[in-house]
C-alpha cells in the first residue's frame, strides 16, 4: 500500500526532515521519496554543492534541493550549460578537494555533461553526475531519450565513459551510493560516477526507509609497494643516465622526489599537469617533456638509459607517442595502477602508493649509487640554453601581426607577464586548450603544485574559463586567472553571465589571434598549408564582456606595460573581469615556444610508428 502524502504534506515533511538533519537529529527510519533519500545519502558523502541545469527530467530532485538549501545544508548553482557545470565541479574538486554534483535533465543536457566529463575521467578527479533518464515502464518513447527500441541506452553510454548505475529499482539506492563513493573517492584513480535517475522512480515512495543503509564517505589508504627494491637499486646503480618522469600521480611527492634525484643521480622531467612537483629552479628539474616539451626535458628523455616513471599514464603527448625514450633499456615504474605500471617492456613495476613507495626506495638507495656528474652537467647546460631561449622571447615581446595589421604582443610574452603577476599575487592559473595551453606549460615556473591547473588529459576547450565558477562556490576562497584563446572562450562564454550571477572572483585573460592557433601551426608543420582554422572578422570581446553587469571589461593593449596595468586593475576588482589582448600568430620563431618531440598524428604517423617498433620499449 502506498501511503505517500499529498504534495503539501510532502513539502512540510521535507522541511521537517531537513531541520532535523541540520540539528543532527534524524530518526533511524524515515518515510520519504527516493529523490530525498538520494540527497540525504549524498550529504552523508560530503556532497554539499550542486551545479544544475534543471529540466523536465530533474524537477523532482530540484524541489528537494530547494528545501534542503533553505535549511542551509547545501548550495545549488543554476548555470547555463551542462558543460560549464561539469568543468566547474571538476575545478572545485581539483583545486580545493571539495566534492560537487552535476545535475542535468534527460537527453541532450546529460550528453553535454557526459562529454565534458572527459576532463575528470582523464585527469583523475572525483565528480558525481546525476542524469535524468527515461522511465522504467517503457510506455513509449520519452522525449529526449535515445530513440531506439532498447533498454538502458544512456546507461550504456555512461558506463563506457566510466562507472555508472541506474536507479531503476529505488531500494538499490544504498548500492548505487556505495559504488559512487568508491569511484569519486578512489585512493589513486578517482573519476566521474554517473547516477541515472529514471523520471518515474525519482518520486517513488520509500516507506519506513532505514537510513543506516546510506553509506558514509570513507578514506581508503594504500601502502608502499611490496616489490623488489633490491632489484631497483641494482638497476639504478648500473645506469649511467637516469631520468625520473613524473605525472599527475606524483605531483605531490616533492620531498621524496628530491631525495630520489639526489640518491639516483637522475634528472626530473614532468608532464604538464605535474608542474611544480619540485621547484622549477631546482638544478635537476629539466621541466616539461613530450611531443611539445622543452629543450632540456626532451634532451633528457632522448638520452636517458634508465627511466623511473612516477605516477604517469604515459599519455601520447607526455612520451611522444611511446617514442620519447629511444635509449632507455630498463624501466622502474612506480604507480598504484597495474596497467599503468606495466605499460613499458623491461619494467620493474613497484605497485603501491607513490609517496610511500618512493620513501622505501630512497631508504634502499642510501649510499648505493654513484652520481654521474657528466650527465647532470650536460643536462644543466641544456636547461641554461632553454632559459636563454625563453629570455629571448621576453626581450622581443611585440611583433608585427598580419591579422591585426599592427604590432601586438606575442603569446609567450603575454603568458609570461600574466604568470609572473599571478605568482607574485598568489593567483591560481587555469590554462585552456590549444596554443595558450601549449605555450603555457612551457613557460610556467611553478615552485610547488597547485599553482597551475591545465587539462592536458582531455584538452577540453573552455575548461579554464568555466573553472572560474569554482571561485564563487568554494569554502576555501581563491582568485583565479583563466588564460584562454578566442576559440576556447567562444565555446564557453556563458561564464560571463554565471560568473557575475554567482560571484566568481577571477579574471579571464583572452589571447586573441583570430584562429585555433595550435591546429593552424600543426597544419603548417605537417602540410605547409593552413585550412579552415581561422576567421577574418574581429570580434569586440571587450564590448561583449561589458554587456554583462558586474563584469569588468578591459583592453589589455599591445605592450607589456598595457597588459601589466590591466592585470593590476583586474586584481583589484571584486568579481569577474575580462582582459582582451590581441596576440601575434605567424612564422617568426620569436612568436612561439617551438616543438621538440614527436606525435603520432597526421602525416607524421608512419615515421613515429616505425620508430616506436624499432625501439620496442
Amino acid at each position: 500500500m502506498n501511503n505517500k502524502p499529498s504534495h503539501e504534506e510532502l513539502t512540510l515533511q521535507r522541511v521537517d526532515h531537513a531541520a532535523k538533519f541540520a540539528a543532527n537529529n534524524l530518526p533511524a527510519r524515515l518515510s520519504l521519496t527516493l529523490s530525498e533519500a538520494l540527497i540525504i545519502g549524498l550529504l552523508r558523502q560530503g556532497v554539499r554543492t550542486y551545479f544544475t541545469v534543471l529540466g523536465h527530467g530533474s524537477t523532482e530532485i530540484g524541489e528537494v534541493l530547494r528545501i534542503y538549501q533553505d535549511a542551509g545544508l547545501l548550495r545549488t548553482f543554476g548555470v547555463r550549460s551542462e558543460i560549464e557545470a561539469s568543468h566547474a565541479a571538476s575545478a572545485l574538486r581539483w583545486v580545493t578537494g571539495e566534492k560537487a554534483a552535476v545535475l542535468t535533465s534527460i537527453g541532450p543536457g546529460a550528453l553535454h555533461a557526459l562529454a565534458a566529463s572527459l576532463v575528470p575521467a582523464s585527469d583523475g578527479i572525483g565528480v558525481w553526475y546525476l542524469f535524468g533518464d527515461e522511465t522504467t515502464e517503457d510506455e513509449g518513447f520519452n522525449m529526449q531519450q535515445v530513440p531506439k527500441h532498447e533498454q538502458h541506452l544512456f546507461l550504456q553510454l555512461a558506463a563506457t565513459m566510466g562507472h555508472a548505475y541506474s536507479l531503476h529499482t529505488p531500494l538499490a539506492l544504498s548500492t548505487a551510493l556505495q559504488r559512487g563513493a568508491v569511484t569519486v573517492d578512489h585512493p589513486y584513480r578517482p573519476g566521474p560516477f554517473y547516477l541515472l535517475l529514471p523520471m518515474n522512480t525519482q518520486a517513488s515512495w520509500l516507506e519506513n526507509f532505514n537510513l543506516s543503509e546510506l553509506p558514509e564517505a570513507q578514506t581508503i589508504l594504500l601502502g608502499a609497494s611490496a616489490g623488489d627494491y633490491a632489484q631497483a637499486v641494482k638497476w639504478i646503480s648500473q645506469a649511467e643516465r637516469v631520468i625520473v618522469k613524473v605525472g599527475g600521480g606524483g605531483r605531490y611527492a616533492g620531498t621524496e622526489l628530491i631525495t630520489l634525484l639526489e640518491r639516483s643521480g637522475g634528472v626530473l622531467v614532468h608532464t604538464p599537469n605535474a608542474s611544480g612537483c619540485i621547484p622549477y629552479d631546482h638544478p635537476q628539474n629539466m621541466t616539461v617533456g613530450g611531443s611539445k616539451g622543452s629543450l632540456p626535458g626532451n634532451y633528457a628523455m632522448e638520452n636517458a638509459d634508465l627511466l623511473i616513471a612516477v605516477g604517469t599514464r604515459a599519455v601520447c603527448q607526455s612520451d611522444s607517442s611511446r617514442t620519447g625514450y629511444p635509449r632507455v633499456k630498463r624501466v622502474i615504474n612506480i604507480n598504484a595502477d597495474v596497467n599503468d605500471a606495466s605499460h613499458y617492456r623491461d619494467t620493474l613495476a613497484l605497485i603501491g602508493d607513490v609517496q610511500h613507495t618512493l620513501a622505501r626506495l630512497n631508504i634502499a638507495l642510501e649510499g648505493a649509487s654513484a652520481v654521474n656528474q657528466t650527465w647532470l652537467q650536460v643536462c644543466a647546460e641544456k636547461k641554461a640554453e632553454w632559459q636563454a631561449f625563453k629570455d629571448a622571447r621576453m626581450h622581443t615581446p611585440v611583433l608585427l601581426d598580419e591579422y591585426w595589421n599592427s604590432p601586438v604582443l606575442t603569446q609567450p610574452a603575454a603568458i609570461k607577464i600574466a604568470c609572473d603577476w599571478a605568482k607574485n599575487n598568489g593567483v591560481i592559473r587555469f590554462f585552456d586548450a590549444g596554443d595558450v595551453q601549449a605555450n603555457g606549460f612551457q613557460i610556467v615556473e611553478d615552485d610547488h603544485p597547485g599553482q597551475t591547473f591545465t587539462d592536458t588529459g582531455a584538452s577540453y576547450m573552455g575548461f579554464a574559463v568555466s573553472a572560474l565558477l569554482a571561485t564563487a562556490v568554494t569554502n576555501k576562497p581563491f582568485f583565479g586567472l583563466a588564460l584562454t584563446g578566442d576559440g576556447s572562450f567562444s565555446m564557453n562564454p556563458q561564464i560571463l553571465i554565471d560568473g557575475a550571477e554567482h560571484g566568481a572572483n577571477g579574471c579571464i585573460l583572452l589571447l586573441d589571434n583570430g584562429r585555433m592557433g595550435a591546429i593552424t601551426a600543426l597544419q603548417n608543420d605537417q602540410y605547409g598549408q593552413e585550412f579552415a582554422t581561422w576567421n577574418t572578422i574581429h570580434v569586440d570581446y571587450v564590448a561583449w564582456a561589458r554587456s554583462v553587469p558586474g563584469v569588468l571589461a578591459l583592453d589589455g593593449g599591445r605592450t607589456p606595460e598595457d597588459l601589466q596595468s590591466a592585470l593590476q586593475q583586474a586584481g583589484e576588482h571584486s568579481g569577474l573581469s575580462l582582459i582582451h589582448v590581441p596576440v601575434y600568430f605567424g612564422p617568426d620563431p620569436l612568436g612561439g615556444m617551438g616543438v621538440y618531440g614527436r606525435w603520432n598524428v597526421g602525416n607524421q604517423c608512419d615515421d613515429v610508428q616505425e620508430l616506436r617498433h624499432e625501439i620496442g620499449l
